[in-house]
């Protein structure tokens, strides 16, 4: 299955008057946090959020998802936090940044809405999926693939655990289910 969601603008956007940035809702969702060795405690994630200036900033869950303020663009909020997270660990840590709106378009173009939230994931890439994502994976057996806006969605039908799928394409993308794009969607909202 091949499909394409809607895109939206990244960022914020300078308000027409006063040339000021608006400020915008942001969930960073970070790669490989708090897995595979990588261990970030979610306070100090909170406290590097606020050291770059960002409001009323709050995880949710450990698996590295940060919510907050700022009247930067994405690409200066991901650049704040890849800095500050290479400081704290160690090495590059690669930060997903999406609006409260563009989350929001994420889990309503998911195009497997009848399958369990659980099993179904958003792989959140930097730019859109290159057009030959789907033809290039390897390891597929009962997984349905669907390519979004900047994301790959996939249903693992026997769990994730049980999945060989390897998606090229993601190799620097980051997961989340749709019980978390869900949470998160609905924190951000609340911004």
């Amino acid at each position: 299955m091949l499909a394409r969601s809607p895109g939206s603008l990244v960022g914020s956007a300078p308000d027409r008057t006063t040339g000021a940035h608006i400020v915008a809702a942001y969930i960073a969702l970070l790669r490989a946090i708090n897995v595979g060795g990588t261990v970030l405690p979610m306070p100090a994630l909170v406290e590097m959020c606020r050291s770059a200036g960002f409001k009323g900033a709050r995880t949710y869950i450990a698996s590295g998802n940060a919510l907050f303020t700022s009247r930067l663009g994405a690409h200066q909020v991901k650049s704040a936090l890849e800095s500050r997270l290479a400081d704290c660990l160690g090495k590059p840590i690669d930060v997903h940044v999406r609006t409260a709106a563009e989350l929001a378009a994420v889990l309503a173009a998911n195009p497997f809405p009848e399958a369990p939230p659980s099993r179904t994931v958003a792989v959140f890439l930097e730019e859109p999926p290159p057009a030959g994502a789907l033809e290039a994976v390897r390891g597929r057996k009962r997984e349905a693939l669907a390519l979004g806006t900047r994301e790959i969605y996939v249903v693992y039908a026997d769990g994730i655990a049980a999945s060989k799928l390897v998606i090229p394409a993601a190799r620097t993308g980051t997961a989340r289910n749709m019980n978390t794009v869900a949470k998160l969607a609905a924190l951000s909202a609340a911004l």
